[in-house]
């Protein structure tokens, strides 16, 4: 009698716990993909110009990277012209 409902919601909470995780999972690869679009055209920029990209928006303008500002958040952390700056992507 209370079999049939109880299986339904039960593969109803695998269901949508299986989507939470397909989702967490394209998060972290959306992140994970960003760093590294940022990361290629810092060394890009050097390998080009000879020094580092003072900003992440100067990678934007000039590199071509495009970010989802409404979703990341930036960290670009530059400590001289000739040494890689400490890139990390934050998500909001």
């Amino acid at each position: 009698m209370f079999g049939a409902p109880i299986a339904a919601m039960a593969v109803l909470a695998c269901f949508l716990y299986g989507i939470t995780n397909l989702s967490e999972g394209n998060s972290d690869e959306g992140k994970r993909r960003l760093e590294e679009a940022l990361h290629r055209a810092a060394v890009a920029c050097y390998a080009a110009e000879g020094i580092y990209p003072p900003s992440w928006n100067y990678l934007e303008d000039h590199y071509g990277v495009q970010i989802d500002h409404d979703r990341y958040v930036i960290s670009y952390c530059v400590f001289a012209e000739n040494l890689m700056p400490d890139i990390t992507v934050i998500e909001k």
